[in-house]
């Protein structure tokens, strides 16, 4: 892994991971074309940057929940955000493995069906949203049903090109949450699954081994995560505050995945 290529995967892993256009796929067809091969390891180790990033951008509703558990004794969020969590962290760690060495999952095909499918659902999903009839929905207020609900949808994250936090905002809107609120709650329903990974990173022997073989990329490549992270989500959630629509993010998905699959297409002639 060279310098450059660790910043670059970094500077992805920050931008893609919460705007709602598949981390995980960009960086399949990143690693892909820029190094011939997904390097598995590489995308879980640079999570850390994503965690603190996430932890900085929400320092203060983290401490918000933090005292309205231990002062207060007022559970409800952080109930909704751990049962958020469970599903994908479950399925996280029973299939991350299989997906990891599994071909068909990381190829630029399945991640552009899944981009553009997705992104499809993105520019209709406020006109879905009317014709369903969904109700308002407040932050606090939603039920712990709702919140499997919204971990369910995460699950199906694990494919690369769906996207987590956009398989997640669009469940939120979906139930009655605004796109600003649908993205604040999958961002902090998403730090337990991002403490479970760096956890697994640590405490791996072989990851362990990873990180000292490739000490200074992961550095930089997480360095890089973290200060893109840090400012896409302040300005992502300033962005959903005006607009309330994901559409221009469902356009550039079909639009790079028709990319990716003309240029597939192209290949095999």
């Amino acid at each position: 892994m060279t310098i450059w290529l660790a910043i670059i995967y970094g500077v992805v892993q920050g931008l893609t991971e919460f705007i709602p256009v598949s981390s995980s796929g960009h960086l399949a067809l990143a690693q892909d074309y820029l190094a011939g091969g997904v390097d598995h390891l590489f995308v879980e180790m640079i999570n850390l940057g994503t965690l603190l990033a996430l932890l900085v951008a929400f320092r203060k509703k983290i401490w918000q929940i933090i005292t309205d558990v231990f002062a207060r004794k007022k559970w409800g969020l952080a109930i909704n955000l751990l049962i958020t969590a469970i599903p994908a962290g479950i399925l996280g760690l029973t299939l991350s493995d299989f997906i990891a060495n599994t071909s068909f999952f990381g190829h630029a095909a399945v991640v552009a069906i899944a981009m553009a499918t997705v992104g499809l659902i993105m520019i209709f999903l406020n006109q879905i949203v009317v014709k369903i009839k969904a109700k308002p929905l407040e932050f606090d207020k939603i039920k712990k049903s709702q919140a499997l609900v919204i971990g369910l949808s995460q699950s199906v994250a694990l494919i690369p090109g769906v996207s987590r936090s956009g398989a997640t905002i669009i469940t939120g809107r979906l139930l009655g949450l605004n796109s600003h609120d649908a993205a604040e709650y999958s961002f902090l329903a998403s730090i337990p699954l991002f403490l479970g990974v760096v956890a697994k990173g640590f405490l791996s022997s072989t990851d362990r081994a990873y990180w000292g073989e490739n000490l200074l990329p992961l550095i930089l490549g997480n360095l890089a995560a973290f200060i893109v992270g840090v400012i896409v989500i302040k300005y992502l959630l300033a962005y959903l505050q005006r607009k309330n629509s994901l559409r221009v993010f469902g356009i550039y998905r079909v639009a790079l995945a028709s990319v990716v699959l003309v240029a597939l297409s192209l290949t095999q002639l």
